[in-house]
């Protein structure tokens, strides 16, 4: 079994859910689901991350280039938040301006300030 396939069947096992009830929640047939925990099937990129979103982990940790399986916020800088919003063009069909992106900033450093 792969090192993503053991830590899927892991955090599944330690969630209680059956593999049943992982695959309906990531909208995939259970075999599909049950292939990536034994190990015979890789998912893609994007049904990592709806992996990862769901056991509320990270890609990183699912992959196996980390042994921490928490979220670690903190290590988004401030350039990098910078950045992600230099790429947000428009949020809901609305524009999304410069005040926009300083209020986004503002909020998120003070979200984050205190964990």
């Amino acid at each position: 079994m792969s090192v993503f396939g053991n830590r899927l069947k892991t955090m599944r096992e330690n969630a209680g859910w059956t593999k049943t009830y992982v695959a309906n929640r990531l909208y995939l047939p259970l075999t599909t689901y049950a292939n990536y925990e034994y190990g015979k099937r890789e998912p893609d990129i994007n049904t990592i991350g709806s992996i990862s979103t769901l056991f509320n982990t990270t890609n990183d940790y699912l992959m196996g280039k980390t042994d921490d399986p928490e979220p670690n916020p903190s290590n988004l800088s401030s350039d990098d938040l910078a950045e992600m919003l230099n790429n947000v063009r428009s949020y809901n069909g609305k524009p999304f301006d410069e005040h926009d992106k300083e209020l986004l900033t503002t909020f998120l450093k003070g979200l984050y300030a205190d964990k």
